[in-house]
């Protein structure tokens, strides 16, 4: 019906998508104010759990040697009273028993019981879970440190600090594996001006272009001086090693629009390097398959023109 207001038709069952935090974010977009009711039953329920949050109780359950928590337990509610301090959910959408005690320690158990040597039946969880404890399975060490980068960024209070373009805020693509919190910390670096406009000026001078390391893409070269030193900046070094240390000029790739974007749509991300590989791989697909058309139609005029015997 929001969308009715601001569209003029209502939305579809079938044209929902990225669930209630999603379109909360979507609607306050549009300039709605949306508050959780406490009072009836559907509004009861606490917001979906976010990725950051589920990477901070699954490095708990792993402590743990994978089993399940108990709400008693000063782990669980250390790592409740942190949660309460993550800036990823409005104040509006928290009621009174937000990611309280209980709460978290039925997450540990939904991580828990997901885990390849768990043997009894697993307890309600969510596609979210089962997608993080894989990771924490695959590569340990490096969610353990994502986990450690946001407990840290909590210490220190520079989530709060941190904004995003309203349009990146909405948009479900836009991820990375270690979580929201990390992507904002890695995009903030990526915006930092001065070393934008170093690594351009160390380019220029050691004769290089200003093109696309993925794709060769010049803005100058298309647009002349519209767009004559236009290029933008990706910070290369992921965000689990990338930790507090100082950007070099190093770690930092001079890339298009669309390739930057294609890189950071879905985890994980590949470097310029490896999407350049990926984007030669297709452009060479695409001229086989072209000879391949042409082929087919020059064998098919020969014979249509060859005279019948």
């Amino acid at each position: 019906m929001a969308h009715k207001w601001d569209h003029g038709r209502a939305l579809t069952a079938a044209e929902f998508s990225g669930g209630r935090d999603h379109a909360v974010t979507w609607l306050k977009r549009l300039g709605f104010q949306v508050k959780a009711l406490k009072n009836p039953d559907w509004a009861r329920e606490n917001p979906d759990w976010a990725r950051d949050e589920v990477i901070l109780a699954c490095h708990l359950v792993m402590a743990n040697d994978w089993k399940g928590l108990d709400a008693q337990d000063s782990r669980v509610v250390e790592l409740s009273a942190r949660l309460q301090l993550l800036p990823i959910h409005a104040e509006a959408d928290r009621n009174e028993k937000f990611r309280n005690p209980n709460d978290v320690a039925r997450k540990t158990f939904d991580i828990a019981t997901r885990h390849p040597d768990y043997r009894g039946k697993p307890t309600n969880g969510g596609v979210l879970d089962v997608e993080v404890l894989n990771e924490f399975l695959v590569r340990p060490d490096q969610m353990t440190e994502a986990a450690h980068l946001i407990r840290q960024g909590l210490a220190t209070g520079e989530f709060q600090d941190l904004a995003l373009a309203d349009d990146e805020e909405l948009d479900d693509d836009f991820s990375a594996p270690e979580g929201r919190l990390l992507l904002f910390r890695h995009r903030a670096r990526e915006r930092n001006k001065s070393l934008r406009k170093k690594k351009i000026d160390s380019v220029l001078r050691k004769g290089g272009s200003l093109a696309c390391e993925a794709c060769g893409f010049d803005f100058e070269e298309i647009y002349g001086d519209r767009g004559a030193g236009y290029v933008e900046c990706h910070h290369v070094v992921p965000l689990h090693a990338a930790g507090e240390g100082r950007t070099k000029l190093g770690d930092l790739a001079l890339i298009c629009a669309n390739c930057h974007r294609m890189i950071h749509r879905r985890a994980p991300w590949p470097t310029p390097e490896e999407l350049r590989v990926t984007i030669e791989k297709r452009r060479s697909e695409i001229r086989r398959d072209s000879v391949a058309i042409v082929r087919q139609r020059g064998a098919g005029t020969d014979q249509a023109s060859a005279p019948e015997r």
